[in-house]
Order: C-alpha cells, then sequence, then structure tokens
C-alpha cells in the first residue's frame, strides 16, 4: 500500500510539473486570457458532460447478478463519489472504486455483490475506451488528418485492447481468490482466512457476472455511448472559446485524448497529460497549441463544479459512519 501511495503521489508531482511547464510555455496571460473570453459561459460545460455521465451509471447497473440491483439513486452517487476520489485523489485510479463498493455496502446492500460488480465495472471501463478510441482513429483516416499517426493510435488501441481481454482473463480465472491465497502463506490468522474464503466467493459472482454475456454487452454499450455523448463538452469549450470545430473533430480530439490519458494512469487524473494532448491532437484539426490548453483547462472546470461536491459528501458520509459506529461501540474507558 505504501508503495502504491509513492508511486501515486510521485505521478501526481510529476503531472502538475508537466502542467505547469505546458502553461508556462505557452504563456500564463495568453491562456488566462483565453479562458477569460470564454467567459461565465464556461461553468455550463458540466452540464454538457452529464448525460453522458448518467448513461455510464446507467450501464453500471447491468453488472450486478439478477435481482439484486441496486436503485439508480444509489449507483449514481456512488459512481459520483467514486468518480471525485479518483480524480482529486492520489489513489491510483483504484481508491475511488473501494469506495464506490463500500458505500453500496454501507447502504446495505451485499458486501460481494459490490465488490464483484466494482472489478467488472471496471473491466468494462477499460474495454470501453477500445471502440471509443477506435471512433476516433478511423475518423481521423476519413478525414486523411494524420494516417501515419492514426495507424500508430490503433497499434497503441491494438496492446491496450489485449491488456485488457488479459485483466478480464485473469478476473474469470479467480485472480481475487489467488491472491488471498498467496498473502494466506504469510498469513495464517483467522481473521485473513475468512477474506480468503470472501475472496473465493467474490470470485464465483464475478464469473456469474461474466457468463451473463447480454447483460455484460448491454453494460459496454451504454459505456461507450457514455463516452461518445462527453464529447459534447470539447464541441461546446470550443465554441465559447471562440475557435469552433466540427462534432467530428470534436470526437477525434475527445477520444484521442482520452485513450492518452487512460494509458498515462500513473499520473492521476492525468494531469499534464490531458493537456499534452489536446495540444498535439488539436493541433491536427486546426487549434493552435495556447488554444488546446484552454480547451483541456476549460473542460476542467468540472471537476471543481461536480467533483468537489462529490469529495465532500463522500467525507461527509464516512465521517457520519465513524460517529455512529462509535456511539455504537464506545471504548471501555468512556463506559
Amino acid at each position: 500500500m505504501n508503495t502504491v501511495r509513492f508511486f501515486s503521489i510521485s505521478g501526481l508531482f510529476i503531472g502538475l510539473l508537466i502542467l505547469a511547464g505546458l502553461i508556462i510555455w505557452q504563456g500564463v496571460g495568453e491562456v488566462i486570457t483565453l479562458l477569460l473570453e470564454g467567459g461565465w459561459l464556461l461553468l455550463t460545460l458540466p452540464l454538457i458532460w452529464l448525460p453522458g455521465f448518467i448513461i455510464q451509471v446507467h450501464g453500471w447497473k447491468y453488472l450486478f447478478p439478477t435481482g439484486r440491483v441496486p436503485p439508480f439513486r444509489e449507483l449514481f452517487l456512488a459512481m459520483w463519489m467514486g468518480r471525485a476520489i479518483n480524480t482529486l485523489l492520489p489513489v491510483a485510479t483504484i481508491g475511488g472504486d473501494v469506495a464506490r463498493a463500500r458505500l453500496l455496502h454501507l447502504w446495505g446492500r451485499d458486501g460481494m455483490d459490490a465488490c464483484a460488480s466494482v472489478m467488472v465495472d471496471k473491466a468494462v471501463q477499460a474495454l470501453a475506451l477500445v471502440p471509443w478510441s477506435i471512433i476516433g482513429a478511423c475518423l481521423m483516416l476519413m478525414l486523411a488528418i494524420d494516417d501515419q499517426l492514426a495507424l500508430y493510435i490503433a497499434a497503441g488501441i491494438l496492446l491496450f485492447g489485449l491488456n485488457v481481454v488479459g485483466f478480464i482473463f485473469l478476473q474469470r480465472k479467480g485472480m481475487f481468490g489467488f491472491s488471498a491465497r498467496l498473502i494466506a502463506r504469510f498469513n495464517s490468522s483467522e481473521n485473513w482466512l475468512r477474506i480468503t474464503d470472501n475472496a473465493h466467493s467474490v470470485d464465483d459472482i464475478v464469473r456469474e457476472l461474466y457468463a451473463h454475456k447480454r447483460r455484460f454487452m448491454a453494460s459496454l454499450f451504454w459505456r461507450t455511448l457514455g463516452l461518445v455523448l462527453t464529447t459534447g463538452e470539447v464541441w461546446l469549450a470550443c465554441y465559447l472559446l471562440g475557435y469552433p470545430v466540427s462534432i467530428i473533430e470534436a470526437l477525434i480530439l475527445k477520444s484521442l485524448t482520452q485513450i492518452i490519458t487512460d494509458i498515462a494512469f500513473v499520473i492521476p487524473n492525468g494531469y499534464g497529460v490531458q493537456e499534452g494532448g489536446f495540444m498535439a491532437i488539436g493541433a491536427l484539426v486546426g487549434l493552435a497549441p495556447d488554444v488546446g490548453l484552454a480547451v483541456s483547462l476549460a473542460i476542467r472546470i468540472r471537476e471543481v463544479v461536480f467533483d468537489v461536491p462529490g469529495l465532500l459528501l463522500w467525507h461527509h458520509i464516512e465521517v457520519k459512519y465513524l460517529f455512529r459506529k462509535a456511539a455504537a461501540h464506545p471504548s471501555p474507558d468512556k463506559v
């Protein structure tokens, strides 16, 4: 855990350095001027992004055992807070997923169902990037923007997709139970034996979820559609900044920068990586580097408008739970 935290904090530091370097390179004043020209209407960007997020939440509901699907409200809140944690905290893009499983359990849902569902949803989330980025690469080829780069991107997508398929294979083969058994060789306590048993139960539910191929494919479809709909925020950002692009160009920008950002998962929230992607891919559709940088910073407004409240709500729920737990189990010196 300390190693993961070290790499996460190191990645955050590197990402912020890259981001600061790009802003200084393009000129702090020029970038701020571009954003100010967009005005208060830039605050509407999270609104055009929200429908895509809601559709992705809808896709998650297919990844629960039949008859044990939590209400949409719980799924929305859990994914919202999980996304906020992954976005704003250095948690190696998995801390938020652990949190959403925990939240569902706190709200009375079966813990093993929640864990299995989140793990499969993580695989679907990664797998959805493959068709999403293929769309962007194909559009680059169709518009003859840069055939050579499109082919390089396609090769990268293929490699990324093979890694996702390998991850799914390991999940179906019982990776959680295997990991627990491996650790059990060095920890034979009764508590860990119970964890090992639970890990095997989670593996069984994971296999059950993958066995329902139609539900899995439905989840993948809705996840991908949700990603496509988030293109609207890039299109609107370019328009508000005074450098309009077509929907197709916006889709190329959004899809290819997202795959670049997700591949560089060691950089929390893709700080610097996303900006560099928008500058590079933006140049291919006619955007100057400073404009591409401004567009990337503009769509990060949702991290303030949407993610900060989610993080605060998660903190409130956890603190409330701790107080309730302390009241139910007072320490001996207070009795």
